[in-house]
């Protein structure tokens, strides 16, 4: 019965992303047709064509919003990935007043979304000069609580023994954490890169950003679905643009996604 329900889930998940795919190769007689068809029979690749030649008659080259949101996105996810690992660290194995406290902090963070620290952060980042820049998109999302939580619950189940020799061997703090710690976390890097590769990929800038050199491609979608209907077919072209990234990954990693999430790490 499980089966049957979470295969019928699938299926209705998979349905939209279906869909948009369809759409990006229909040609225009096909988008406007009535009664309205799910299958393409004539399919096409002019709306991914168009998607090209349309932003660079309107605001800048579609290669522009490509780098932007792939730049922004590799920066955030490293500066996430290595931040998240080392303050995980000490909150997992060692001992300091308020560290239960701090973790527990933590917790409290994931209940909140964007849009509640919308206003604050972004009074921070005009505070700081960081508006209309870079900066505004890659360091905020450096505190990223979902990948110190991870990291955490993971660092705890490595076994101290391991930790207490290589001190005993002469290794620092520094040499546990990249050459021991780090190496054994590999999954847990797989898990954090697919989800915050999904989440700064697909983040609209406009909140910080104002400058068009500057936008993303999460920026360009918005903008052609508002220009009207006449441009379905190339925004369903830019939908599938979006997605592609994220779904290779998570293909990729979906094994060690799996081992993150079902394990806590080594056992004594």
């Amino acid at each position: 019965m499980i089966i049957v329900f979470m295969s019928f889930l699938g299926i209705v998940m998979f349905i939209p992303l279906l869909y948009t795919v369809l759409q990006s190769i229909k040609p225009m007689e096909e988008i406007f047709i009535y009664p309205p068809r799910f299958w393409v029979t004539r399919p096409t690749f002019s709306n991914f064509r168009n998607v090209v030649s349309l932003t660079e008659n309107m605001w800048v080259p579609f290669s522009r919003y490509l780098f932007n949101s792939v730049f922004v996105t590799l920066i955030s996810t490293t500066i996430q990935i290595i931040l998240s690992s080392m303050a995980a660290y000490p909150l997992a194995k060692h001992d300091f007043f308020g560290k239960n406290f701090f973790f527990q902090l933590i917790v409290l963070a994931l209940l909140f979304t964007a849009d509640v620290l919308a206003l604050p952060q972004y009074i921070l980042i005009s505070w700081l000069g960081w508006v209309d820049t870079y900066w505004a998109l890659i360091l905020p999302s450096g505190a990223y609580t979902l990948g110190v939580y991870l990291m955490r619950q993971n660092m705890i189940g490595f076994p101290d023994s391991i930790l207490e020799s290589a001190r005993i061997d002469g290794a620092s703090e520094a040499i546990c954490f990249w050459k021991i710690i780090i190496p054994s976390m590999k999954s847990v890097w797989m898990t954090m890169i697919v989800f915050s590769f999904g989440a700064m990929w697909s983040r609209s800038d406009t909140t910080y950003i104002y400058t068009e050199q500057l936008k993303g491609l999460p920026t360009l979608l918005s903008q052609i679905s508002a220009s009207g209907i006449a441009r379905q077919g190339v925004s369903a072209a830019t939908s599938v643009i979006l997605i592609i990234p994220p779904i290779l990954i998570f293909i990729i990693t979906q094994s060690n996604v799996i081992e993150s999430m079902a394990n806590s790490g080594l056992k004594d």
